[in-house]
């Protein structure tokens, strides 16, 4: 069973979403209807967050490292309760440098702070690593993206593209997770899964996969947990 906010922890996770410019979100997450997503979205953003961020609060430990790679609205509530709860120290990172001015004015008088940089660039060591719909984005990843969400047309799909993306992926994900100390969590979708393990599964570090996943409210990719340096590897059911 998770653990609840507490009462003062939620109160700062709904200031927050409410002071945020989703005028200038809008044209950030999607190209057109900025408002309308919003309107459909920040609800169970919120919602969704918070019950995420309460599994979490039994996971991690206290006064512990979080990496965030690609942070952003959706990662608000449990970056919120990683540091109001259990004082733990936070590195979120963004590349989209509107984006990152809009969460930090949003979350003044709080204690963390959304970087515009590279999550390679962190300073590690790390217990925890949160890297959700980031491999798989896109925007960033458009002909890896197609072929892991099996879109990918065979007439249209470029090779070599693929190729330059799948190096550069490998690149960051080995960026990250030689951050985390083991045992340590990883927090990633459901589609990212097979980054996470390969990584693993070369470097003879055993995982453990939970059966679980949990929604979420903007790309809906289920999210899912991951011990890394855990004595079994578990496969998911399909």
């Amino acid at each position: 069973m998770s653990k609840r906010l507490k009462t003062e922890t939620r109160r700062a996770i709904i200031q927050v979403f409410d002071r945020l410019d989703y005028a200038g979100l809008g044209s950030i997450y999607c190209d057109e209807g900025g408002y309308t997503f919003w309107k459909d979205r920040r609800g169970p953003c919120q919602e969704l967050g918070m019950k995420l961020a309460e599994v979490l609060l039994g996971r991690l430990q206290p006064k512990g490292r979080s990496l965030y790679v690609g942070a952003g609205v959706a990662e608000l509530p449990i970056v919120a309760m990683e540091c109001l709860e259990l004082g733990r120290e936070v590195a979120a990172f963004n590349l989209r440098a509107e984006e990152v001015a809009i969460l930090n004015q949003a979350c003044q008088g709080l204690p963390f702070q959304f970087v515009c940089d590279d999550a390679q660039s962190a300073k590690g060591p790390f217990d925890h690593l949160w890297i959700v719909s980031t491999l798989n984005d896109p925007e960033r990843f458009p002909e890896l993206s197609a072929l892991s969400y099996g879109r990918a047309n065979p007439v249209t799909f470029d090779s070599v593209r693929f190729a330059q993306e799948r190096a550069t992926v490998l690149e960051l994900t080995d960026g990250c997770l030689s951050k985390l100390v083991l045992p340590g969590l990883v927090t990633t979708s459901v589609e990212e899964i097979p980054w996470i393990t390969d990584w693993c599964t070369r470097r003879e570090i055993p995982c453990v996969l939970e059966e679980e996943d949990y929604p979420t409210a903007i790309v809906e990719d289920p999210v899912c947990l991951i011990g890394i340096g855990q004595a079994r590897h578990k496969v998911r059911k399909s």
